[in-house]
């Protein structure tokens, strides 16, 4: 079913968002604070409105996806938002969602928020996610519409949630990350063939260590952080050595110290038996 929805905010992000709800046949007005941007989606059916006013006049769902929380109400201080769905896509944090969708409401506005889990060439296309929450109504009412651009997924009605699971996955990106660099800088430092450490080493250990880590979360939620495999004291000595070893090879230890120093804190308290999934109680 087509339907009708305005769309504010054409940076990469945007104008691919609203480029592919154009291709699905939707009615699509947009609006940007610079006018050339919208050119080539009103070259693909689009229709443009000069003012944010006139955009959310136009449809009863508002899609946003500016710079970030303060340009949201910025840009709409002043335009009614009385039976308007308010879906906004803007980058923030857990607490910014919270403040937004209270601006929204007092405003006479339904707020959902969400967290794009993908970058502009990705959306529409298969592994696109977009996490929401806050509004169950406006969810249920637009799912075809979200399913467009991404696959929508419903994390609660706390408009908090999305952002605060986006920063999760983000963080546990990140994790992996640091120690793929730290592992390569150490590989290189010895001058053995990176590549082939990557992708035959590398990689699949690090896949079957991401899966080995999912059953902690009985641990986290037991509270019982027992091992018979490598406790905190086994880590603990094993990334001193790990630390000795980089700066021996002239190798900079620095992703991998806070991790050391968070083993070394609970190591501390007499608790060296446990598991490394104990360290989510230091944290």
């Amino acid at each position: 079913m087509s339907e009708n929805i305005s769309f504010l905010g054409l940076g990469l992000m945007g104008t691919a968002l609203a480029s592919s709800l154009l291709a699905a046949g939707h009615h699509v007005t947009v609006w940007n604070r610079t006018p050339s941007k919208a050119e080539p989606l009103v070259a693909e059916g689009a229709v443009y409105a000069d003012t944010p006013d006139k955009a959310v006049g136009a449809s009863t769902l508002v899609i946003v996806c500016l710079l970030d929380h303060a340009s949201v109400t910025q840009t709409l201080d002043g335009t009614p938002l009385a039976g308007r769905a308010v879906v906004n896509l803007t980058t923030g944090r857990p607490v910014e969602a919270r403040q937004t969708a209270e601006w929204v409401a007092e405003r006479g506005g339904d707020y959902l928020g969400g967290a794009i889990m993908a970058v502009p060439p990705m959306i529409a296309k298969p592994g696109a996610l977009i996490l929401y929450s806050g509004s169950r109504t406006i969810y249920d009412r637009y799912e075809p519409v979200l399913s467009v651009v991404a696959e929508p997924r419903f994390t609660g009605t706390d408009p908090e949630s999305a952002l605060l699971l986006d920063m999760a996955m983000l963080t546990g990106m990140y994790g992996q990350i640091a120690g793929f660099l730290e592992a390569a800088a150490l590989v290189r430092s010895a001058g053995l063939p990176l590549r082939d450490f990557v992708t035959t080493l590398l990689t699949p250990w690090l896949n079957a260590m991401v899966a080995q880590q999912a059953t902690w979360v009985d641990s986290f939620e037991s509270g019982d952080h027992s091992t018979e495999v490598s406790n905190l004291e086994i880590n603990r000595a094993g990334l001193e050595n790990l630390v000795r070893a980089f700066r021996e090879q002239g190798v900079k230890p620095d992703l991998l110290l806070p991790l050391k120093t968070v083993i070394d804190q609970r190591t501390a308290r007499g608790l060296g038996n446990e598991g490394l999934s104990g360290l989510i109680e230091e944290l």
